[in-house]
């Protein structure tokens, strides 16, 4: 198949070497507004190269890869939708919560798949965890545990436009605990703290939080998240019920420093960035896409799942403003 690619900077152009090596995908399509980077994904991965979004829709592209920057998603969706071409659209839908219900209800009645990226629905040890619950063998749940820990914070004009960080990092931890719990959230409580770069601070943002949310069925999540992690890029999850407990990223690239006599877990060399820790998962998911452009299954990650998570989020951030425990009821739109 033929497979189209809308914006090349750092995802993209990964998101275009990730595609390029899929037996599925034929040939690239590719468009920014930066020629010199639409020229190198071409030079590299032998990518048609053409001047506009519409160019590319209208190059007999089967589905397309929506890397662009944020401000952009919305209109770059529904162009998709209004073509009758699948899309895969980085997350979020749109920079606000408002703006994505919109996308939301411009597409609602549309026979056209879009999958939002959420690319640790892909990572095996999530899967093996979701079917883990599914299958009973915790039992009921009571406690789930959820991490991300980023080595450094982006620069300071990245945190000025990314939402703060409940949407920016934190989001992807609620998405996998609705996936994996198969449960919603319906309050939460949140704090931040500010002890490293002033320029989160200045932004109005943390660059350390904590989070309870409470599920549906009484089941407590507890996310913690940082921008400074020093010794690497720390994902993990923990699921604990009655009959069983599990957790996901407790292998040897662990950035965890175990100081138990005589223990050498974990053995690896700590992951040191996002790409890394989910290069697989990542691969499974653009490989899930083109199974969507083929028809072959649904979306694996919905605008709905989107929006879903991006309530959490908006819910966290006024928790943390107002000190106060928020339910997702409070800040749902639309």
């Amino acid at each position: 198949m033929r497979i189209g690619i809308l914006g090349l900077g750092r995802i993209g152009a990964f998101h275009a070497e990730t595609l390029s090596g899929l037996d599925a995908v034929d040939s690239l399509v590719v468009t920014d507004p930066f020629a010199d980077a639409a020229k190198a994904a071409a030079e590299r991965f032998g990518a048609e190269v053409v001047d506009s979004p519409e160019a590319l829709l209208a190059a007999g592209v089967d589905g397309i890869v929506v890397a662009a920057a944020t401000d952009a998603h919305p209109a770059l969706i529904l162009a998709g939708v209004e073509a009758g071409i699948p899309v895969f659209c980085e997350k979020p839908v749109a920079r606000t919560m408002a703006e994505g219900v919109e996308v939301l209800k411009a597409v609602r009645g549309k026979d056209v798949p879009i999958q939002i990226g959420y690319n640790r629905r892909f990572d095996a040890g999530f899967v093996n965890a979701r079917a883990a619950v599914q299958n009973g063998e915790l039992g009921k749940l009571h406690t789930v545990r959820s991490t991300t820990l980023d080595p450094a914070p982006p620069p300071a004009a990245y945190i000025a436009a990314s939402g703060g960080i409940f949407r920016d990092c934190s989001v992807h931890d609620f998405d996998i605990i609705r996936w994996v719990t198969g449960r919603e959230v319906r309050e939460v409580y949140a704090v931040g703290g500010n002890k490293g770069a002033d320029y989160i601070k200045e932004a109005g943002d943390a660059d350390t939080t904590g989070a309870i949310l409470t599920l549906d069925d009484g089941t407590i999540a507890v996310v913690s998240n940082s921008r400074h992690n020093a010794r690497g890029h720390d994902v993990r999850m923990e699921i604990h019920g009655f009959t069983d407990s599990i957790a996901v990223g407790l292998e040897d690239k662990l950035p965890l420093r175990s100081v138990e006599p005589g223990v050498t877990f974990p053995a690896g060399t700590p992951h040191d960035f996002f790409m890394d820790r989910f290069s697989a998962a990542y691969r499974a998911e653009l490989t899930a896409f083109t199974e969507v452009v083929a028809g072959t299954r649904p979306s694996p990650c919905t605008i709905e799942d989107a929006l879903e998570a991006g309530w959490i989020a908006d819910a966290c951030t006024l928790s943390l403003h107002e000190h106060r425990p928020v339910t997702i009821e409070e800040v749902r739109q639309g």
